[in-house]
């Protein structure tokens, strides 16, 4: 991992989406269907929701690398695509999923896998709390 996902620093990306420029995406949350927990948020183009449909897994878009993201695909940790519902502007998705095998993100605490939204902000102190145990 790396210091990003190990900190307690707060050090939002808030040039993402500039850095995105003439990407055709939408933002989509993705859920587990079983605990309702947010996974991770990502994003996602014509070509991985029709992808992702087809197949009935998880299938974003790498923003980074521009191009195709079979969630799990290389790891084997892939996730049962169960239902998509679109918000109000139609400009959001929210992807029900159920994980098939083994870790849901890259990280882990003490080899137990997190979801990516394993910290929270202490509002005090403007750090990041691992929610699993000690602080970051």
């Amino acid at each position: 991992m790396g210091y990003i996902e190990e900190t307690n620093e707060l050090r939002l990306d808030f040039k993402k989406i500039a850095d995105m420029s003439g990407q055709e995406v939408i933002p989509v949350a993705i859920q587990n269907a079983d605990t309702s927990e947010v996974i991770l948020v990502a994003y996602t183009n014509e070509l991985a929701l029709l992808e992702s449909v087809r197949l009935r897994r998880l299938v974003l878009w790498s923003t980074s690398r521009n191009e195709l993201w079979h969630k799990g695909k290389t790891s084997g940790n892939e996730f049962e695509l169960t239902e998509i519902l679109v918000n109000c502007e139609q400009n959001s998705l929210v992807y029900k999923v159920r994980p098939m095998n083994g870790n849901i993100c890259h990280t882990s605490y003490r080899g137990v896998a997190n979801n990516c939204f394993y910290r929270r902000l202490d509002m005090d102190t403007m750090k990041l709390v691992n929610l699993n145990g000690e602080g970051a």
